[in-house]
């Protein structure tokens, strides 16, 4: 093999290795995207469950003890929301559909870049939010534990409406944490290759997380779309 052919194969093999290099790239970065764009989706529907059981409690339908925990664990919640979905926004502002923009959030869009989803990939949920979220949960499981009472619910005044909505919004957060969690599995597998350490190819990046937190559905509450129940959810994830 002469020396011009041996420069052509290296070339060629060089190309190939690059090649290589930027698809594997490109499909890390797709799955950070898909990352944001999931812990996003779960922000914002953690959100709406939060604001149905606060409308649950302030309706009169259920009895005064529960009315006040649930409006407590509720308002815990949101305190305890963290800026994460304002942080992905901004620093991914090509997802902001995913979430309730307000007109200045809007104005202030940018053109996406990679580094924007590195940071954003950092801004998990904080230990003080689960656990808010956690609580919230438990404390509708209680309430909602026997199957009589929420029947009567049900059948009161604005009952059946005011649980679709919690139910629907519930719904959607199991649904969202879970694709969140298959998400930042994905990315967790392709950041394990070897050729994707050794290159560094995740850069500066941090590794995703899964987002641990209980979501346990109450057994008395109808599933949205349950026979019985008014007004039934599909379960999609819009925002």
């Amino acid at each position: 093999m002469t020396w011009s052919e041996t420069t052509i194969l290296v070339l060629i093999m060089l190309a190939l290795v690059a090649w290589l290099l930027w698809v594997s790239a490109s499909r890390l970065d797709r799955l950070h995207r898909k990352v944001v764009a999931s812990r996003l989706a779960l922000d914002s529907q953690l959100v709406r469950r939060s604001a149905a059981a606060v409308d649950l409690a302030a309706s009169g339908a259920l009895d005064p003890v529960s009315s006040v925990l649930v409006a407590e664990a509720a308002h815990e919640s949101s305190v305890a929301e963290d800026s994460g979905g304002h942080q992905l926004v901004a620093a991914v502002p090509d997802l902001a559909d995913l979430v309730a923009l307000t007109r200045q959030d809007a104005a202030d869009h940018r053109a996406p870049t990679r580094k924007g989803v590195s940071r954003a990939l950092g801004t998990g949920f904080s230990d003080d939010r689960a656990q808010a979220e956690s609580i919230l949960s438990a404390t509708l499981r209680t309430v909602l534990e026997d199957p009589t009472e929420v029947e009567e619910l049900y059948r009161s005044p604005d009952g059946d409406a005011l649980l679709e909505a919690l139910a629907a919004a519930w719904y959607r957060v199991q649904l969202a944490r879970r694709f969140h969690n298959e998400a930042v599995a994905q990315a967790q597998r392709v950041r394990s290759k070897a050729v994707v350490r050794a290159v560094r190819l995740a850069g500066h990046a941090v590794m995703p997380e899964t987002v641990e937190l209980d979501d346990a559905w109450p057994t008395a509450l109808r599933r949205p779309g349950a026979t019985g129940g008014r007004g039934a959810s599909t379960g999609t994830l819009s925002a």
